[in-house]
């Protein structure tokens, strides 16, 4: 089951991502596939600030990882740096902790993540348009998708 959303505006994607954490649950997985300037890092801010942190979020390209302490913790990983590496960082205690996590270019490591998740595909239409494609994986995230996009 695929969903989508057709997004013409930031503050449309910042509204998204912002609904999106409201359903959230500690060990909920989103993964973020985009070119560079879809809006990963801005779709992650938006979602962090839902989730009550107010430190500034920025992409963890050089640090692999960030964690920030809100309503519920926020593991923000990306995880370009890893292509062709076998590096664990302790995905268990990543994935299955109290945190919720958002993987930025997830596919390069694809075989450590849950099978059970939320993958998302932003498209760049132009400067501000966006397509967001919801692809949920396990019962939890397609109820959680049927939610969001009501």
């Amino acid at each position: 089951m695929v969903f989508e959303k057709h997004i013409r505006s930031i503050e449309e994607t910042k509204r998204l991502a912002y609904d999106l954490s409201q359903l959230l649950k500690a060990q909920h997985t989103i993964t973020l596939e985009g070119d560079l300037g879809a809006g990963k890092t801005t779709f992650t801010q938006a979602l962090a600030k839902g989730l009550g942190i107010t430190r500034t979020v920025n992409s963890p390209t050089f640090t692999i990882m960030k964690q920030y302490e809100g309503r519920l913790p926020l593991n923000h990983l990306d995880v370009y740096r890893l292509a062709d590496s076998d590096e664990d960082l302790g995905w268990d205690e990543i994935f299955y902790g109290d945190a919720v996590t958002v993987v930025e270019w997830a596919h390069l490591i694809e075989e450590d993540l849950p099978a059970e998740r939320l993958a998302i595909e932003i498209t760049r239409i132009d400067d501000t348009a966006r397509k967001f494609v919801f692809k949920p994986m396990g019962e939890a995230y397609v109820g959680l998708c049927k939610e969001l996009l009501k």
